[in-house]
């Protein structure tokens, strides 16, 4: 039974047994425990299935029993129980992954080494914190202070952070929490003397461990965290908590107690605002591949391109100069000319970096290779500067402390980045540390400040920060983490969170959360999911905005009609208004019906008859309809208000052409040739000169056509074929197109 056989049939018992298809279940169940001599759960099937069989036939014989529907539901958890105690034999049996590996390695009984561990930690950071009262709490006394440790405290933090580590594993290995264990860690959880990074670590381990194993008190663990004070152990938690609800979204309704405690939070106003923030953010870990496309593709090489001129071209040795920082140098602007589109693209990029996009993803990914992260603890440990790990791998130098307190406090680095980046500082010369640490203590002292001020402004952006670094911190941990092949990679999953059982029906109680959810999938043109929240949004009141967003998200996935639906519809409610009379007038054209177009443009242009692109479309619509007389007046009133528009030459030399005025179109065509002329220019320009009697000039143009960039001779011959008949109409002789056709191909034959 191959890994993937394992998952499917537990997956198809878990959805029976949603179902409430009980037979079907017991009888999967049944097969599993016979193919692969699971004999240890043989009795529990028998018992839960004959008790089943039981209760069905006293409901079929009519007798009454008040306690029936509580027994059914028992009955219904202890048969997810059995599959789930199956599944994960099964599991630990064939599954040859890391964390599969490294469990068999571990003892699942997470209490038995957890209180003496707690109890040792406590009195550890005790002992630190009486240190510090003592009057070495600031940075330089700090400084000082770990300098002159000595090897034994040293050593003991080194092993107070591996029990950390082990314990984080325990619970990672655990399946389900016995009542002390759950105790234990919410004593863990609720530490003064524990650190928020050890704090967090531990929430992280939650969050694993009930996505290997259901388990109702994980839950409700995270649930309480939720609330926690401190926003680095509140927002992993509120992240573990979506990631379980949307895997187990179908069994929880089996549960009263977790439905209730969620409930019981979303009275509370904070945590929707975390709850929402924490959305966000997952959705916008969606757009990450679609950064790095970008940078890898299209900012990258155009920056390698200019990069020779740039020392020249930027002056770079007068930039230092005194008051260098104060003026805009004029040539700035130079170092882009040969690569117009690059400075929009790096605005592009620092707008997406100022917005929390991961657009450093790629850049870590390559500095991910250190032996630190072939510990997968390691890719859930929240930065800290004091992390013996760190501190050991650099063994022989001197820590740069404050370096690693600058970079404790960026914001825009994932914990998973910052690590990778203090562990790339072995072997760089003490005079590009020392540069580096005071470039980075300026620039953390402004963002300090800066955070400061928006802290007051806003006080829950920390929380959007430490909720931004930990999405990154997980999308890299499935994404890179060398071993994750066992790991099913969650940010493969939709995570539309708003269509699921429970947490959907939330979510969709606070309309102005389910509409924010909704306008950031707009934002981020996510049409489908998008569109689905407007869509139940309308259906508790209507709106032009609503109706016109869910049209734009039709018109975007290339469905006009369900478009043309709804922009007609937000016409009912707010007639006139010109941005809808564009759009409706824009999917009758695309579902070739270019009169009722015509008919919206020309309401469009009663409003804005100056309009340049009303005045294009309507030309266009009369040339679909075949008033090519009437179209060329409309192209010509787009060129007398803007004479420069080089758009409209291209329509005017066809109509032109069209109408009989073959000395207006060449006029037209030529200046296209003085442009940028493309092989549709080519063509028509071709078709000019023909009708104009010079055939040997056509088929140097038809020649240049073909000539073009992904243009062949089919390509042309399609083109010439549509275009036939306006040739006849102006005068071609028919007999003459085969052989001019012939010289073009005995010319093609000869380029």
């Amino acid at each position: 039974m191959t890994n993937q056989d394992i998952k499917q049939i537990h997956s198809e018992i878990c959805g029976h047994l949603a179902a409430r298809r009980l037979k079907p279940a017991f009888d999967l169940l049944a097969r599993l425990i016979k193919e692969n001599g699971l004999g240890i759960y043989y009795d529990e099937h028998r018992i839960l299935a004959e008790t089943y069989q039981n209760m069905l036939k006293y409901t079929v014989e009519g007798i009454k029993d008040p306690e029936r529907q509580k027994v059914y539901q028992r009955l219904i958890l202890s048969v997810f129980d059995l599959a789930d105690k199956i599944h994960e034999s099964l599991k630990m049996k064939h599954f040859q992954s890391m964390e599969y590996i490294n469990k068999r390695a571990f003892s699942t009984s997470a209490g038995s080494e957890a209180e003496p561990i707690l109890k040792k930690t406590e009195d550890y950071f005790l002992r630190d914190l009486e240190v510090n009262s003592a009057g070495k709490n600031d940075v330089q006394g700090k400084t000082e202070e770990r300098g002159q440790e000595g090897s034994k405290t040293a050593s003991d933090a080194l092993q107070i952070h591996q029990s950390m580590k082990t314990y984080f594993n325990r619970i990672w290995f655990t399946d389900k929490l016995s009542v002390e264990e759950a105790k234990i860690l919410s004593e863990f959880l609720s530490s003064q003397l524990i650190p928020v990074y050890y704090k967090s670590l531990f929430i992280a381990a939650i969050g694993l461990s009930l996505s290997r194993y259901f388990d109702s008190q994980k839950i409700l663990i995270l649930s309480k965290a939720c609330k926690a004070n401190e926003a680095e152990v509140s927002n992993r938690a509120v992240a573990g908590l979506l990631l379980n609800l949307y895997r187990y979204d179908t069994r929880l309704p089996f549960y009263p107690e977790v439905e209730g405690r969620l409930k019981i939070l979303f009275e509370d106003s904070e945590f929707k605002s975390h709850l929402e923030t924490s959305i966000i953010q997952f959705i916008r870990s969606k757009g990450t591949e679609k950064i790095q496309q970008l940078l890898r593709d299209e900012i990258l090489p155009e920056m390698i391109k200019i990069s020779p001129n740039l020392r020249d071209k930027i002056k770079l040795e007068g930039l230092m100069e005194e008051g260098g920082g104060q003026d805009r140098n004029p040539d700035w602007e130079d170092v882009f000319k040969d690569s117009p589109g690059l400075l929009n693209k790096l605005e592009e990029f620092s707008e997406m970096q100022m917005n929390g996009d991961d657009v450093f993803m790629g850049s870590f990914s390559m500095l991910k290779s250190f032996p630190f992260f072939a510990d997968p603890v390691n890719w859930f440990m929240p930065f800290f500067p004091d992390n013996p790990e760190i501190a050991d791998s650099l063994s022989g130098q001197e820590t740069p402390w404050k370096l690693f307190e600058a970079i404790d406090d960026a914001p825009i680095l994932c914990n998973s980045d910052k690590y990778s980046f203090c562990l790339s500082l072995p072997g760089l010369p003490k005079e590009n540390m020392d540069m580096m640490v005071n470039a980075m203590q300026a620039e953390m002292e402004q963002v300090r400040e800066i955070k400061a001020d928006e802290a007051l402004l806003n006080p829950g952006q920390k929380y959007e920060f430490v909720s931004n670094q930990y999405v990154q911190d997980l999308y890299r941990f499935y994404k890179l983490f060398p071993k994750s092949a066992g790991f099913e990679d969650v940010f493969s999953w939709r995570l539309d969170f708003h269509n699921k059982h429970i947490l959907g029906d939330l979510i969709r109680e606070d309309l102005k959360l389910f509409r924010n959810i909704g306008e950031y999938y707009f934002a981020k043109e996510h049409f489908d999911e998008a569109s689905g929240i407007f869509q139940v949004l309308t259906e508790k009141e209507k709106s032009v905005d609503l109706l016109q967003k869910i049209a734009w998200c039709y018109q975007k996935k290339g469905d006009f009609q369900s478009a043309l639906d709804h922009y007609l519809n937000a016409e009912l409610f707010e007639a006139n208004n010109v941005w809808n009379l564009k759009k409706i007038a824009l999917c009758y054209r695309n579902l070739r019906k270019p009169e009722k177009a015509l008919e919206y443009y020309r309401d469009a242009e009663k409003m804005e008859p100056e309009n340049l692109g009303i005045q294009l479309n309507i030309g266009h619509c009369l040339l679909e309809l075949d008033q090519y007389e009437d179209a060329l007046k409309s192209y010509f009133k787009v060129e007398y208000i803007a004479p420069g528009n080089n758009k409209v030459w291209r329509p005017i030399g066809w109509c032109s052409f069209l109408t009989g005025k073959t000395q207006q179109a060449e006029k037209y065509f030529q200046k296209l040739m003085e442009a940028q002329p493309d092989s549709h220019d080519f063509i028509n320009m071709g078709h000019v000169q023909w009708s104009l009697g010079k055939r040997s000039v056509a088929l140097d143009f038809y020649r240049k056509a073909i000539a073009g960039e992904s243009f062949s001779f089919s390509n042309f011959m399609s083109i010439f074929e549509e275009d036939l008949p306006h040739l006849l109409e102006q005068g071609i002789d028919k007999d003459d197109i085969p052989i001019m056709l012939d010289q073009l191909r005995y010319f093609l034959e000869g380029d």
